[in-house]
């Protein structure tokens, strides 16, 4: 304990704490990528892309998000498709993660802060063994990339010739594990995403494996293939696998009241194609981006459940964005132990810490209030619907990259703030708020009296 405390004062690159490092080079990523996206190769028409669109694209491909102003396939060449590619797959695994197997690969020596970063990078609180840990990390995300790749191959390969079934199984593998959203699939319709194959159980079951299993989190899987039993897994795992359960199974349900009978999404298909496209947007608003059916034509009901299971997002230190399974989880034990009347959150006979639940409340309060004034701010300045509008907000703060059809609808400003929205949910609120907005260690020398104020 105090030697990762005395590593966290001390964990500096001249004045730069660790957060803000990460905060930075994942700023930096996205301009090279944009400069990258830029040059006249990246696009079809050979002709240098609208700075905005370039910066657009890279900011949705290295925070995995999957919004886009032009379809990926008819606008960007095949290098242009490698650069998003790679954004998509440093943005998913972690800046951190990408230079951590260039040391591994040249047997290089991790210090301690490099250590550090590699937990931060993650999201977890602590270093020990996060050499190792990062080590399993990247042989299970390129071995579940490589299963998934193949089979998508082989389900493109009637279709296409060898080399291009190949590149788009390995394109949408490594999009789908990592939560990205994007497609290549604009010959058959541009910005479709998989709707021509929203029947195909080939090509939605091995997308939506791939988004649970990036969606979950390495932790997780490394306490579920090192510990083979339900009772040895930490408390956090167990909650991390009931949840997405549980949200699993209620978002296919719910898409299917609301949208069983609606003709533009649900209503033409026979039961078991109705269950398998209501269990993919299901999966793919936790925070894949993939489109199974038209999100412009679900219901308003069908619009509330997606909205909320995107702000849900996936399980921390993972692909994943949003708000996170187990902070949900807390908010609502808080919410269910303050009507009882007990004044501690337990789960697993175990207690949550305070801090714990402050920290959860604070990222839902921040999250949705930003959703809330973009989406606000949005309206002012364009032609959208306040629903349209939310639907964008939200997903670009969850990193979903789920629209109804109204990215390119958005003004100038809303671009931007769809923009700034991307970067603040990929690298994360209390990572920015702790790089950026430096707390004082000092202890308050004077405390203000308590006041009486009435709530409710």
């Amino acid at each position: 304990m105090w030697l990762r405390e005395r590593l966290h004062r001390r964990a500096k690159y001249g004045h730069v704490s660790a957060n803000r490092l990460i905060s930075l080079a994942f700023l930096g990523i996205i301009l090279a990528g944009t400069l990258l996206l830029l040059l006249p190769i990246s696009t079809r028409s050979h002709t240098s892309s609208p700075f905005l669109t370039a910066l657009y694209t890279a900011t949705s491909a290295t925070c995995v998000t999957g919004l886009s102003l032009v379809d990926t396939y008819t606008h960007w060449s095949l290098f242009g498709q490698i650069v998003i590619l790679c954004l998509i797959q440093i943005g998913g695994l972690g800046f951190m993660a990408i230079a951590s197997s260039l040391i591994f690969l040249f047997r290089g020596r991790v210090g301690m802060k490099q250590q550090l970063l590699m937990a931060q990078s993650l999201g977890t609180p602590d270093f020990q063994g996060i050499v190792r840990m990062q080590k399993w990390m990247l042989r299970m995300a390129f071995l579940t990339e490589g299963i998934g790749a193949v089979l998508l191959t082989l389900r493109f390969l009637p279709e296409f010739g060898f080399a291009r079934s190949l590149w788009l199984g390995v394109f949408h593998s490594v999009s789908a594990f990592c939560n990205a959203g994007f497609d290549i699939l604009g010959f058959r319709s541009a910005g479709s995403s998989l709707i021509t194959y929203g029947t195909d159980p080939f090509i939605l079951l091995p997308v939506a494996l791939l988004v649970i299993v990036g969606g979950l989190g390495y932790v997780v899987w490394e306490e579920i293939f090192t510990r083979r039993s339900w009772k040895k897994l930490s408390v956090y795992a167990k909650l991390v696998c009931l949840t997405t359960l549980a949200l699993l199974i209620a978002g296919t349900l719910l898409v299917l009241v609301y949208e069983y009978h609606n003709p533009q999404t649900l209503g033409n298909l026979s039961f078991p194609q109705k269950l398998l496209a209501a269990f993919f947007q299901s999966v793919t608003l936790r925070t894949a981006g993939f489109s199974g059916i038209a999100q412009r034509e679900l219901t308003e009901g069908g619009k509330a459940v997606s909205m909320f299971l995107m702000l849900v997002g996936g399980s921390s230190a993972s692909t994943a964005g949003g708000l996170k399974t187990v902070t949900l989880v807390v908010i609502l034990l808080f919410l269910w132990s303050r009507m009882r009347g007990k004044p501690t959150v337990t789960v697993f006979h175990r207690t949550v810490p305070a801090g714990l639940v402050l920290n959860a409340l604070s990222i839902f309060g921040l999250m949705f209030s930003l959703a809330f004034a973009g989406a606000a701010i949005i309206c002012m300045t364009s032609d959208l619907t306040f629903t349209e509008a939310c639907y964008e907000t939200v997903s670009a703060i969850a990193t979903v990259g789920l629209s109804c059809d109204a990215s390119t609808r958005v003004s100038l400003i809303g671009k931007l703030l769809i923009i700034l929205y991307m970067y603040f949910g990929r690298v994360g609120v209390l990572t920015i708020s702790l790089g950026f907005l430096h707390p004082s260690d000092t202890e308050p020398r004077y405390r203000y009296a308590d006041t009486q104020l009435l709530i409710g």
